[in-house]
């Protein structure tokens, strides 16, 4: 609704007078944001009043509006609406300034503002935590755009489908609630696309409970597939393993990122670790290495071989896991390596 026509407009004087007088550093909103700085209507001293009165110093004022400065295009109402509704989920005024400043840009996307209130008391009817609701205001805010109806067929399809997977009622909400607070982004999805992947993997041999161990492990990142995409990336690994269908059907269950990753993400994962002469049968017996980037992957080999520890001759259980998996894999190699050969007519030391 802003013109972004730079050339034949000029700056509105009074709104830079005012950004001036709240310490704020013009220039960078010129460089990153300069069509804001031609509208003829701006609420600069009010937007600022509003976020003094929530507690917000001259230094959290300035810095919000220079990483945000189409905040002062929005009206006082506007902002004012805006804050009632992240009340309902925030402790007080204190964390919602933090979260302000932290995520300018969530909370000052006032056009959804009816989408974002029916998701709010949505979300709080469904038993999510509001903590849980602040992070996704904060870090998805796109799914608070969806009409609350698209939102609640989503939950819907995937509450139908958990059951008919084997599912029991008893534990479909926490199912549910677990499943959104990982990746909230499910929401985007449309339920047409949530069935056509579960009928995708039905058909690969699947049974109703393999399904739904696919569902937990992968986080809900699934839905972000399509069957052509999962199609083609278990026809590369069935290849690359030169393996049965129900030898890959394993496979998947144990390393899902082999269905979650796209062709050329495994194919580069793949070269990485055989360029360090690791051998195919070693990957396949541990195919949870491809979950790792090759620099992640470089950096756990190097610091194994300072330790003298042979990758190729070995397993790759010692490279798996998380950054703190690793290290504590390292550490217990590296305590083997250092430990002294125990000497049976050594004198004890009683004094410890």
């Amino acid at each position: 609704s802003y013109t972004t026509d730079t050339k034949s407009r000029e700056e509105n004087k009074k709104t830079i007078e005012s950004l001036y007088s709240l310490s704020v550093d013009v220039k960078k909103i010129r460089r990153l944001k300069a069509w804001v700085l031609l509208q003829d209507v701006a609420y600069v001293k009010e937007i600022a009043g509003i976020l003094q009165e929530m507690g917000a110093d001259e230094t959290t004022v300035a810095n919000i509006l220079e990483r945000c400065p189409e905040a002062i295009l929005r009206t006082p109402a506007a902002i004012n609406s805006q804050k009632a509704l992240w009340q309902l989920v925030c402790q007080n005024e204190k964390q919602l300034i933090k979260l302000i400043e932290q995520f300018p840009e969530s909370f000052f996307t006032t056009e959804y503002h009816e989408n974002q209130k029916g998701n709010i008391l949505f979300f709080q009817e469904l038993g999510l935590k509001n903590n849980i609701i602040t992070r996704f205001l904060t870090n998805a805010p796109s799914i608070f755009y969806n009409p609350v109806e698209k939102n609640k067929n989503v939950i819907k399809t995937l509450q139908r489908n958990y059951l008919s997977l084997g599912g029991s009622d008893a534990n479909m909400k926490i199912w549910i609630l677990k499943l959104l607070s990982q990746n909230p982004f499910i929401l985007l999805n449309t339920s047409t696309a949530i069935q056509e992947n579960l009928e995708f993997l039905q058909k690969n041999n699947f049974t109703d409970h393999e399904v739904l161990q696919l569902l937990s492990k992968l986080k809900g990142f699934i839905f972000q597939l399509t069957p052509t995409t999962m199609q083609q990336s278990m026809l590369f690994s069935k290849s690359v393993f030169k393996c049965s269908d129900q030898e890959l059907k394993q496979l998947v269950l144990k390393c899902p990122a082999l269905l979650y990753y796209s062709v050329p993400v495994l194919e580069e994962r793949l070269e990485g670790l055989l360029k360090e002469g690791i051998s195919v049968a070693q990957i396949r017996e541990t195919p949870m290495v491809l979950e790792l980037t090759t620099q992640i992957i470089q950096y756990r080999i190097k610091k194994l071989s300072a330790l003298g520890y042979d990758i190729k001759s070995g397993t790759l259980e010692s490279l798996n896991g998380t950054k703190k998996d690793f290290e504590v894999n390292y550490g217990k190699i590296q305590s083997k390596k250092e430990r002294p050969i125990f000497n049976p007519v050594a004198p004890i030391n009683i004094e410890d």
